[in-house]
């Protein structure tokens, strides 16, 4: 069984986050630019045994894709194009920024380090990942 990496893609910075390998516990795992992602990813798939992918999807309150999305589908179809093998799924990743402050002021980490957009996003894709495995345990998803 191999892991499942969350990936929160951003303009310019991407929080990626992965689970253990028996798929029940997400981490955060690093912030890459966007720009490099891909090559991240490669170097970490020739590693590491990854079966599932798991972008973030932004929405609105209205459920309706937010402005970002134009950013995020050119990804994911160069990520589904670059890694045919790869289970890439789709994940609703509203509040997960403030989720991820708010976490952060939770446990603790001081003001500059919740200034860091860089931890921020990388806790967002921790939080996507937990999300998409309390789903898939809920049976929710598969």
């Amino acid at each position: 069984m191999g892991r499942i990496l969350a990936i929160d893609y951003g303009r310019k910075r991407t929080g990626i986050a992965v689970t253990d390998p028996l798929q029940l516990i997400a981490n955060g795992l690093t912030t890459v630019h966007s720009s490099e992602v891909l090559t991240f990813l490669t170097e970490y798939f020739g590693k590491e045994t990854v079966d599932t992918v798991v972008v973030g999807y932004p929405k609105k309150m209205n459920n309706l894709p937010s402005e970002a999305v134009k950013y995020i589908e050119p990804f994911v179809r160069k990520l589904n194009k670059t890694y045919p093998d790869k289970d890439v799924v789709m994940m609703d990743e509203r509040f997960t920024s403030k989720l991820a402050v708010r976490s952060m002021i939770e446990g603790g980490a001081k003001k500059k380090t919740r200034q860091n957009k860089g931890i921020v996003d990388m806790v967002s894709a921790t939080i996507i990942l937990q999300s998409y495995l309390e789903m898939r345990s809920n049976k929710i998803l598969k």
